[in-house]
């Protein structure tokens, strides 16, 4: 599993400056039509179980023309919060 290539993704900040994320996941849910993705920074996949790793999660919508091309949004409702923490909750559980 090791060898599995992840998805990548840029995302600059408020100064310009450009950062590099592997993707963690992403998920679609049916009953608002939104989709998700969780982020953790590259270089942040330490082998050492106890580190905690930080995940950014955002709303996503797919961006016409070019492929593999997302428009990243903040999470603005406490409800899709708590959807995000409880997928992040399940996918822990079933890296274990």
């Amino acid at each position: 599993m090791a060898n599995e290539e992840k998805e990548r993704i840029v995302i600059p900040d408020e100064n310009g400056d450009e950062h590099l994320f592997d993707e963690l996941f992403r998920f679609h849910v049916d009953e608002t039509d939104q989709s998700y993705i969780l982020l953790t920074p590259v270089g942040s996949d330490q082998e050492d179980e106890d580190e905690e790793v930080e995940v950014f999660a955002f709303r996503f919508e797919d961006r016409e023309g070019e492929e593999n091309d997302i428009a990243l949004f903040p999470l603005e409702t406490d409800q899709e919060w708590e959807m995000v923490e409880e997928m992040l909750n399940t996918f822990s559980e079933d890296q274990e």
